[in-house]
């Protein structure tokens, strides 16, 4: 230690010989002191207040001289600590000189003592004053926090347990609210609908695991009864020393990651929603480009019998209709999905679901909450229903015009019967071009099979928990002759209509097993068709490729249907069992789209279940659905089944799944499937 980091410290004594034994103390501890010699209690005050020492020695001279040191020193320099030395020790003395302010009393006689307590009573100091310079530090970053908060144009929300403890007034002017809120309960400030989204998110970032790159989409109910969807981050914070939810509403709305390369259209400002222009336009480029998977469908909705709904409120208000049902409309969508006002009552969408099921299901969703939301319109309670004219889009097909013609034709079909119901076009599946569709599609099927022109891609699943499970469900892609990647929305139906899906299935078996071997990942999700499912030479072909892999069976979970495992009990049940002889995995996906969910977690051995993505996707919004993914949740923990849910795509479905207890998560929201992890076979 340098002579520049010696301890300031006073000695107070009518001798000089104190001073020097306290120094030379100090020096052979490794303590460098720079003793101030203070003859006369006189200038004392000056000393204190001059070199701001570290510790008052003082040897007292007179009986009352401590007593006037100490009222000197609690004036002057309150916090620097005074020890007595003195010639003798007793109790008493030592009582007496502490009942004044004296840390200790010590003497010369015990040289290792004097030396233990000067270094303690140093220590103190030091640490109190760090101490102190912390919580000053924290005091003036609070009261910077405290102005930042109260300056920041973006609306700050502060909650602990459930409960507001601070809005900024940016928040409070958003809501419409001229006092404070704190002491409200956060769900008072939201529509119901999202109440289980947001005490997801909560408890994900009580926890530490919610990203603020996730943002929560809510409905807030203002001051004045109206219903505005936000966009909020959430992060963890602190207040008061204790942790709180930081819950934020930036000034400026947050720019969505656009779909694929261009700039996203322009919204009408009033709905979210596009213009007809920009819509068309945005269909059109949409169209051009492959499906990244599952099913594209146009839907045409118009609301019923809207004439005599504007003859009741006028045709100004009758405009603050259509713009609520808009906002109803675009919250029922993904973040991908386009929307907007197609003329007059009509709305024109662009659904991207995984299957025909799921497209139904948002449609009777969509359907079942226009009829349920009453709006309050001059005085009046008003609700309104819609027809849906839905026209599945042909993989390859961009004729914008015919597909949207035939949306017309079904929601006109369907205005005809009375209203209030989606009709589905039969165009994809009645096409007369299926047979020559097909022809063309079995010959690049066999000739991509005899050339080895499949590959696999990995879609990760994400843990709710917060480790990595390195587990993948595993996607088939096909390579055309070209080199281009072909999707299987676009030769899977036809592989299922001319029976070469058994074929295709050993290919993505094999590929797996290679895989595994090679990179030993902790689960590979495996799809079997229902044709492997009944196909009794499967296990014996599987049994073979095993040994000549060297593939570990306990990284491979193969899965099918909940359908195709309801309409082939036995069979499925002997696949499992089998399997599972051999240390594989089994699941079944799609769970909880049949008519005895339950019953199959008694009648088929499963390690997981895979909740039906269309359950998932209408799950933030819908509480009969979140009543139904709870029960199959419990019941599949209770005959320890891990569970996953499918097709998920938004932070709010994130949210409720993470409140109702699902383990894992798939879908676009955690990754797309983009990553090739095996090239060659």
């Amino acid at each position: 230690m340098t002579e520049q980091n010696a301890v300031p410290l006073i000695v107070l004594s009518a001798a000089r010989d104190p001073v020097e034994a306290v120094n030379s103390l100090l020096r052979r501890a490794g303590q460098p002191a720079h003793c101030t010699w203070i003859p006369a209690l006189r200038d004392l005050g000056d000393a204190l207040t001059q070199l701001n020492p570290e510790l008052l020695v003082h040897v007292p001279g007179a009986p009352e001289e401590l007593e006037a040191v100490m009222r000197v020193r609690n004036q002057l320099a309150p916090t620097v600590p005074v020890l007595s030395l003195v010639r003798a020790v007793d109790e008493p003395g030592i009582a007496a000189a502490m009942a004044l302010g004296v840390r200790d009393v010590v003497t010369l006689a015990c040289p290792a003592r004097l030396q233990a307590v000067v270094l303690r009573e140093l220590g103190v100091f030091r640490t109190e004053r760090a101490l102190d310079a912390t919580v000053k530090s924290a005091h003036d970053a609070r009261s910077q926090l405290d102005t930042v908060l109260h300056r920041s144009n973006d609306a700050i929300l502060h909650v602990q347990e459930g409960i507001v403890v601070e809005a900024n007034p940016a928040w409070l002017e958003l809501f419409g609210v001229e006092e404070g809120i704190a002491g409200q309960p956060l769900m008072d400030l939201f529509e119901e609908a999202t109440h289980a989204a947001l005490r997801g998110a909560l408890a994900a970032c009580q926890q530490g695991r919610w990203s603020n790159d996730h943002p929560l989409r809510a409905n807030a109910l203002l001051a004045d009864g109206s219903v505005v969807p936000l966009e909020i981050t959430l992060t963890l914070g602190e207040r008061e020393s204790e942790p709180c939810v930081r819950l934020v509403v930036p000034s400026r709305p947050r720019e969505e990651r656009p779909y694929v390369a261009p700039p996203p259209p322009r919204p009408e400002p009033a709905a979210g929603l596009l213009r007809r222009t920009e819509l068309l336009e945005a269909l059109g480029a949409r169209l051009a480009t492959p499906s990244p998977g599952g099913m594209r469908c146009v839907a045409l909705i118009r609301l019923d019998k809207f004439a005599a709904l504007e003859r009741v409120v006028g045709a100004t208000a009758s405009e603050d209709v259509v713009v609520e049902i808009g906002r109803l409309i675009k919250d029922s969508l993904t973040p991908k999905e386009l929307a907007g006002r197609f003329g007059g009552v009509r709305f024109l969408v662009l659904l991207e679901r995984g299957n025909e099921n799921d497209i139904n299901a948002w449609s009777e969703r969509l359907l079942g909450r226009l009829q349920k939301h009453v709006m309050r319109v001059r005085d009046k309670s008003v609700s309104v229903t819609c027809t849906i004219g839905l026209s599945v889009v042909t993989p390859g097909d961009t004729n914008l015009d015919a597909v949207i013609a035939d949306a017309l034709e079904c929601a006109r079909k369907g205005t005809a019967r009375g209203g209030n119901q989606s009709i589905s076009s039969g165009r994809a599946d009645h096409d007369s071009r299926v047979q020559s569709y097909d022809k063309v599609w079995v010959k690049h099927i066999k000739a991509a099979l005899m050339e080895n022109r499949f590959r696999l891609v990995q879609q990760p699943i994400a843990s709710l928990q917060g480790e990595d499970p390195a587990m993948f469900d595993v996607l088939v892609r096909m390579i055309d002759t070209q080199g281009k990647e072909v999707l299987p929305s676009e030769f899977m139906a036809a592989a299922g209509r001319n029976d070469l899906l058994k074929n295709i299935d050993r290919w993505v078996v094999g590929a797996s097993l290679s895989f595994a071997a090679q990179k030993k990942p902790q689960c590979l999700f495996v799809r079997l068709s229902r044709e492997s499912a009944r196909d009794s030479g499967f296990v014996e072909w599987l049994d073979n490729h095993l040994r000549s892999s060297r593939a570990e069976p306990q990284r491979l979970c193969f899965q099918i249907t909940e359908e195709s495992a309801s309409s082939y009990v036995p069979q499925v049940k002997a696949l499992a069992s089998a399997l599972r002889e051999r240390r594989f995995r089994f699941a079944l996906e799609s769970f909880g789209s049949g008519r005895d969910s339950f019953g199959m977690l008694e009648s088929v051995p499963l390690n997981f279940v895979k909740i039906d993505g269309t359950l998932i996707q209408g799950l933030a919004a819908d509480p009969q659905a979140q009543l139904r993914v709870r029960a199959l949740v419990e019941a599949a923990r209770a005959h320890n089944i891990q569970t996953i849910g499918e097709r998920v795509e938004d932070a709010n479905t994130m949210a409720v799944l993470w409140q109702i207890g699902v383990q894992y998560i798939q879908g676009y929201f955690v990754n797309e499937p983009e990553e090739v992890v095996l090239a060659e076979r």
